[in-house]
């Protein structure tokens, strides 16, 4: 076990250490999200006013755009480098690599979040802050799931000539459920009053997602990558 989660930790550890000296994503993604954000508060404001509780839909819908920005850059460092036949080859479980990747892409999502979620706050007048444990529950497991189905399709389509178009095909129909749990969730938290346990409900729902999604992607990793 050992070297599984040595392997992982090392591969997450690299993509970090590349992104913290180019930046090229993080600031990708999060300018995205920030735009998608800005450009929503203005479509839905009326007479100087934004509904407070469109921000959690507002604020999801950037998540899953700016997350598939980086998905697709995830993998293109490896393609472009010729480095995702190595990782493969390398002596360790192939599983791990996909961990690995998975916790860079995750760690990516996270500060972009950061970075989303006041904006959405300020721009649409919501709560965030007074509900800020509650939020960052659901943005984390939302965030698990979501890049867990993402990572297995990035990795799937690294080759592929239309990567870009498929990966969007092939991964929204399947995370649409943790979208809506997630946005759902964030809705009871901004109602008035709090509704708490639909909240609880719908991040109980998320976990149920994030354990399945895990489960079948580090089963059927290795099969759908072996013979890359």
């Amino acid at each position: 076990m050992t070297g599984f989660f040595g392997a992982a930790l090392a591969i997450a550890k690299k993509d970090l250490r590349v992104e913290l000296r180019s930046k090229e994503i993080a600031f990708a993604m999060a300018f995205f999200a920030a735009l998608v954000v800005v450009l929503c508060a203005f479509a839905f404001t009326r007479e100087g006013k934004s509904p407070p509780l469109a921000a959690a839909g507002v604020l999801w819908i950037a998540v899953a755009l700016s997350g598939t920005l980086g998905l697709q850059r995830a993998f293109d460092r490896e393609r472009e480098g010729d480095t995702l036949r190595a990782l493969l080859l390398a002596p360790s479980p192939r599983a791990a690599i996909f961990v690995g990747k998975l916790v860079g892409i995750v760690v990516l999502m996270l500060i972009t979040e950061a970075v989303a979620a006041p904006l959405t706050g300020l721009l649409f007048g919501a709560p965030f802050a007074a509900h800020a444990l509650g939020l960052s529950a659901l943005l984390i497991l939302g965030t698990i799931g979501y890049a867990t189905v993402g990572t297995l399709f990035a990795a799937l389509l690294a080759r592929s000539r239309g990567r870009d178009i498929l990966l969007g095909i092939l991964l929204y129909p399947i995370i649409v459920p943790v979208l809506i749990a997630g946005a759902r969730g964030s809705e009871a938290l901004l109602a008035h009053p709090v509704d708490l346990d639909t909240a609880w409900f719908w991040a109980r729902l998320l976990l149920v997602f994030d354990a399945v999604f895990l489960t079948v992607a580090l089963w059927v990793f290795e099969p759908l990558v072996g013979t890359e």
